[in-house]
């Protein structure tokens, strides 16, 4: 049973949606606040108690606090999620936490990087050059994401693992701005198959209009 969870973080965030769509995935009963972004809160010092980078997502659960996403989503994976989400075998695991991981330090940089030079940064301040280095750099992961996919449904296995959702939360934006998608059958289906889950709906495809040309966290 899971402990009194609370999970800190505004839900427009696409760090936070991963822990809410793990949440959502595990029909974990939890209590969310709304920090950070038009919230604000982040300087409050009872929530730097909490998350001394004064960022999100926070989750608690009992008297345990785990700050970072991934993190989060593995210690939840871990803790409820022994028949879905996690993987007991070692070697199927590490394949999962390589693709984790392989989002935290190339995948995500890029795509995230892209959409705050399209989206959050204000017209006026595009960065023409800088914006066609993300916008590179983004279709090298997806590419890597649509050659491994070709043969798979989801990254690891026959079931959704934890490493589809902090990778996967991606699609929405990727899938909904304004910029050219070359065509990627195996991303493309990958995409579709995660539309079907309720989770992800709820969770990850949502507005993001409170975000268009504002660069504040």
């Amino acid at each position: 049973m899971a402990g009194n969870l609370i999970l800190w973080g505004r839900q427009s965030s696409c760090n936070v949606q991963k822990v809410l769509w793990a949440l959502y995935e595990l029909d974990l009963p939890f209590k969310h606040i709304e920090v950070g972004g038009v919230h604000g809160g982040l300087e409050d010092p009872a929530y730097r108690v909490l998350n001394p980078n004064g960022l999100v997502p926070t989750l608690q659960d009992g008297d345990l606090t785990v700050w970072e996403s991934h993190a989060i989503v593995r210690y939840l994976a871990g803790a409820y999620g022994k028949d879905s989400l996690w993987r007991a075998d070692p070697r199927q695991r590490a394949l999962v936490d390589q693709w984790t991981d392989w989002t935290a330090t190339s995948f995500q940089p890029a795509w995230i990087g892209l959409f705050w030079l399209m989206v959050r940064t204000p017209p006026g301040q595009h960065d023409s050059a800088a914006i066609a280095m993300a916008y590179n750099q983004t279709i090298a992961a997806l590419r890597l994401l649509d050659d491994h996919l070709t043969a798979r449904i989801f990254l690891v296995g026959e079931t959704l693992s934890y490493a589809d959702i902090v990778a996967g939360v991606a699609l929405f934006r990727w899938f909904t701005m304004d910029v050219e998608r070359p065509v990627m059958p195996a991303v493309e289906a990958w995409y579709a198959q995660l539309q079907q889950r309720p989770g992800f709906r709820r969770a990850v495809m949502i507005s993001y209009a409170e975000l268009v040309g504002r660069m504040v966290n």
